[in-house]
This record gives C-alpha cells, structure tokens and sequence, in this order.
C-alpha cells in the first residue's frame, strides 16, 4: 500500500499532461539513479573510514619521525 506522500505524487503526477509526465518521471528516475550513487558511495566511505583514519595516522608519524620523502610524481 502506498504511503501518502506517494499518493500525493500520484495524485500531482495524473493532473499533468502526458508529455509532462513522461519528462518528471525521466527526471526522477536520474534524481533517483543519483542518490542511489550517493547512498552507495556514502556506505562504502563509512566501511573503510576506520583504515583511512588508522592510514592518515601512521602517515603523520612517519612524517614527524622523518621517514617519509616527497612522492616523485616522475616514477607513477
């Protein structure tokens, strides 16, 4: 059963031509498809966010300790 707020989108949705429609629905799909990204993107950061912390930090000792060397962007 749909929820009101869908009811209402409906409900916006039949009051327009078909034409107008057809592009809100286009609209949405990509609004959707792109939140979908987000969502995903959002879940994978949250899942490494522990080894990209513990990585930063082992990265500023060895700075502070003077074991790191400028990257040379000639040898990539």
């Amino acid at each position: 059963m749909p929820s009101t707020t869908i009811a209402t989108i409906v409900k916006m949705m039949e009051s327009l031509p078909k034409s107008a429609q057809e592009r809100v629905v286009e609209h949405l799909r990509e609004y959707i498809e792109d939140l979908r990204d987000e969502l995903r993107w959002d879940g994978l950061v949250k899942k490494t966010q522990r080894g990209l912390t513990a990585a930063a930090q082992r990265a500023k000792k060895e700075i502070a300790a003077g074991h790191a060397k400028p990257m040379d962007y000639g040898r990539l």
